[in-house]
């Protein structure tokens, strides 16, 4: 029992450890590469279709600004591509509401696009195609919801296309339509295309142990939810041919996703364009447009934060964006609960207290039944200690003798365990949760806990938490080895270290965690002792 517990909390101190490096990723000091999204600009070259290679930048032409409620965009008129995007509601830092994240950018070193076109035998209007525009700044007036951007291209054939960004109060989806008018005396035939191109981060910023993902990912019925990794992009190139889903780029809280239009078939690509800069789209089958025909045609883009309950309503699985890894079917339900609680109290310090009383209450049963078995291996430790003097270095007839005590006394010496290993899966989906979830993304709680993703300023909290622990060990058996009694006692110190620097939100579940175990192990403790 005491060599099992040594172990689980040496595994517990690793897994801590492992979060630690997680949560430097996102509030430790980056590089600038490690802050915005990134991506280059080549033509898509999919399977039997398009121009081939592609240009080492991004060849700008007349740069088009877009202003909505919650965006600001700048569009360019080579290729008709999103060139930044800008998220108003959402600020680079809690101190600095001006700077708002930029999510898209031609930047070269924080490359990260969204091009759309079509391709075709002759003349399209691809992402390397000339467009023009009526003016060079749009603005979301007050009393407007809806804007549109229209840009257009034209052949000496006869063919015309108008490229029309849609935008709407309130919304980061943005519906990108597509008007061809042939007249022309040929049929033009074409594929659409959309597709997001993104420089890989830099590989310093990443974590060995765990990290939040940042690449590519879709989704269709048949596939369900998948990743793409920029190392799956160079070693081979996605060709998938489904019926509706979508594709994105994804990162920690915010994306860009393209979703198709819906009941065709599309076919989902990626490609490595060389100097770590990668692809993935999609391409609709091939349309025939006949002399004198309008064909119309709709891609859908979404550019913004992580919200479950917007993505949902955008597309069937977009919220699995929102990574909570292989617990997710945990995860899931505790964000759900936390989302119920704030809007009750509008607070998500406040909800984080519930939820934890909720989880405490679910596993009420499992952890009486732990504190009791720990209690009566307490009330054990003078009978033990005389076994240990009696028996002194031969640990054989020792652990003999203890055994048989046990069973004389009906004590499980694995009854104090067990149901803690049964409540670390809820442990860690309620860690990616905290982790994962954009709403709580510099929200504050109350006095000094400003933002409960960040960490807190003046250390109460860890320190709080240290000493929870420290009491906790005082209700626990002795584990009558003293290396290993010692090494325990460094444990309110160590933990204490490693949750100074994590977010405040997971700090403060701790704390209301170990008060909680401490209150109820206390009063199973007394009840027992008074049985003594």
């Amino acid at each position: 029992m005491d060599n099992l517990r040594f172990v689980l909390f040496i595994l517990f101190a690793f897994l801590v450890y492992s979060l630690y490096e997680a949560w430097q990723i996102d509030y430790g000091p980056k590089n600038p590469a490690a802050i915005a999204a990134a991506a280059g600009t080549a033509a898509p070259n999919v399977p039997g279709s398009a121009p081939s290679g592609g240009e080492a930048g991004a060849v700008s032409g007349q740069r088009i600004r877009v202003a909505t409620d919650l965006l600001t965009l700048e569009l360019d008129t080579t290729g008709g591509d999103v060139r930044l995007v800008d998220l108003l509601a959402y600020a680079q830092e809690k101190d600095h509401p001006e700077k708002p994240v930029r999510l898209m950018s031609d930047e070269p070193s924080l490359r990260f696009i969204a091009q759309s076109g079509f391709l075709a035998e002759g003349a399209a209007p691809n992402h390397q195609a000339q467009w023009k525009a009526a003016a060079n700044a749009y603005r979301l007036a007050d009393g407007q919801d809806t804007l549109r951007v229209p840009l257009t291209w034209t052949d000496k054939s006869g063919l015309s296309v108008t490229k029309t960004y849609v935008f709407k109060r309130g919304s980061y989806t943005v519906a990108v339509e597509h008007e061809v008018q042939n007249q022309s005396d040929k049929s033009w035939h074409a594929r659409q295309y959309a597709q997001l191109q993104r420089k890989r981060p830099d590989k310093g910023s990443e974590s060995q142990l765990v990290r939040t993902y940042t690449g590519g990912v879709y989704y269709n019925a048949e596939d369900k939810y998948k990743k793409v990794t920029f190392d799956d992009m160079a070693d081979d190139n996605l060709n998938r041919t489904v019926k509706d889903g979508w594709l994105a780029m994804i990162q920690h809280y915010f994306l860009a996703a393209w979703i198709p239009p819906a009941g065709e078939n599309n076919t989902y690509y990626t490609k490595d364009l060389g100097e770590q800069r990668y692809l993935i789209g999609a391409y609709t089958a091939d349309h025939e447009v006949l002399p004198g025909e309008r064909y119309n045609t709709q891609f859908t883009l979404y550019v913004g934060p992580k919200i479950q309950k917007d993505l949902e309503a955008i597309a069937p699985g977009l919220e699995l964006t929102v990574d909570f890894g292989v617990l997710t079917f945990i995860a899931k339900p505790i964000f759900w609960l936390l989302d119920k609680f704030h809007g009750i109290y509008n607070n998500w310090g406040w909800s984080i207290i519930s939820v934890t009383f909720v989880i405490k209450l679910m596993f009420f049963k499992l952890s009486e039944a732990s504190y009791r078995s720990m209690a009566n291996m307490r009330k054990l430790q003078p009978r033990l200690k005389i076994l240990k003097d009696r028996y002194g270095e031969d640990k054989q007839r020792y652990n003999q003798a203890m055994m048989e005590l046990y069973r004389e006394e009906k004590v499980n010496p694995l009854g104090g365990c067990l149901p803690i290993l049964i409540q670390i899966p809820v442990f860690i989906s309620l860690y990616w949760v905290l982790a994962e979830s954009v709403e709580l993304r510099q929200a504050p709680f109350l006095l000094w806990l400003t933002d409960l993703s960040a960490k807190d300023p003046y250390f109460l909290l860890p320190v709080l938490m240290g000493i929870s622990m420290y009491i906790q060990q005082k209700l626990n058996p002795s584990t009558m080895d003293p290396v290993q009694e010692r090494v325990m006692k460094m444990f309110p110190f160590i933990f204490t270290i490693f949750f100074a620097f994590f977010p405040s939100g997971l700090v403060l579940y701790w704390v209301v965690n170990n008060s909680l175990s401490i209150v109820q192990q206390w009063y199973i403790t007394r009840q027992i002792e008074k049985t003594a």
